[in-house]
């Protein structure tokens, strides 16, 4: 039986090694090229955006013109002098720091709660993930509905504490705060299953010893649970802050940017310069700044998160 196994693998190897060298040679040659075909697709797919938004913000090209011709670093310049600039800026930055910030202390909470094993918590987990299924423009019309000082459940709710006509969006001064609160509902449950899935994969057996040796609950988690759980908070910090400095539809589809320019930040400035006023070269300085602000946070975030694997390693 053994013998006839043995003959069998031989005879299909050496059928394998017939069928390759049968193939021309130029299908040979082309094989690597094909293998990678999909890879350099991608990334042609990729550069190919970002260079034109390089090559347009040297332009003065518009909208509807024919014709557009090279103004090099004017429109970069045009835009550092501008004080829109500085507010988006300023706008993105507090919108990212808030937004992000309080999603993961919320998400780190629920998500301790939730490693809990009892009745209570696989029902919870299961209505947490409901609002990652709803689009954040459907998200930002229902919570305007909530907050509507007429009909909305969330108004009705404070006039039991005596509070009337919340202005909520419609005031420069609670505007961020709104959509933070939109945001942190929308997004919150995701930084919640990262830090739950990192949860339930570290090892028992770290906390059964610290147990037995009587450390403290606050012990137990700034020893132990929190180094090993840096990973995957890193993981969900590098993709909420990502989107949170990108953001456009909360905020756009809540107030369009408004009241003022409360909530213009890079994104709603970009599209307000872009497509409103149609001036597509001075809109890509602030696609561009977007991306190289992302770039150098993202490789900040990427290192730390890889000297807390190292650290969650014992390395």
């Amino acid at each position: 039986m053994k013998l006839f196994k043995s003959k069998s693998k031989n005879t299909v190897g050496t059928a394998k090694t017939e069928i390759f060298y049968l193939q021309r040679p130029w299908q040979v040659r082309l094989r690597p090229y094909l293998i990678m075909a999909p890879a350099m697709i991608i990334t042609i797919g990729i550069m190919y955006p970002f260079i034109m938004a390089i090559y347009y913000s040297l332009t003065n090209f518009r909208f509807g013109s024919r014709t557009y011709e090279f103004i090099w670093f004017q429109n970069w310049i045009s835009m550092l002098k501008n004080g829109n600039f500085w507010n988006a800026l300023w706008v993105t930055t507090e919108y990212a720091v808030l937004s992000t910030g309080l999603e993961m202390l919320i998400g780190l909470g629920i998500a301790m709660l939730l490693s809990q094993p009892n009745r209570y918590t696989k029902t919870l987990r299961i209505l947490l993930v409901f609002p990652l299924m709803v689009a954040p423009v459907m998200a930002t019309l229902i919570w305007q509905l909530m907050l509507n000082s007429s009909v909305g459940i969330i108004e009705k709710f404070l006039n039991l504490f005596n509070v009337y006509n919340f202005p909520w969006a419609s005031s420069p001064k609670t505007a961020m705060m709104t959509v933070v609160l939109i945001d942190i509902w929308v997004n919150t449950p995701f930084v919640i299953l990262l830090i739950l899935a990192g949860l339930q994969s570290l090892p028992k057996s770290s906390f059964e010893s610290a147990k037995i040796d009587g450390g403290s609950a606050w012990f137990t988690f700034r020893n132990l649970t929190l180094p090993m759980l840096k990973p995957f908070m890193y993981t969900a910090l590098i993709f909420r802050l990502m989107a949170a400095i990108m953001e456009f539809s909360i905020p756009f589809a809540l107030t369009k940017g408004g009241p003022g320019n409360a909530l213009m930040n890079l994104s709603i400035t970009a599209y307000n310069t872009g497509f409103a006023y149609k001036n597509l070269g001075q809109a890509m300085p602030y696609v561009l700044i977007m991306w190289i602000i992302i770039n150098i946070i993202s490789k900040r975030l990427v290192k730390g998160w890889q000297s807390a694997q190292k650290t969650a390693a014992g390395k």
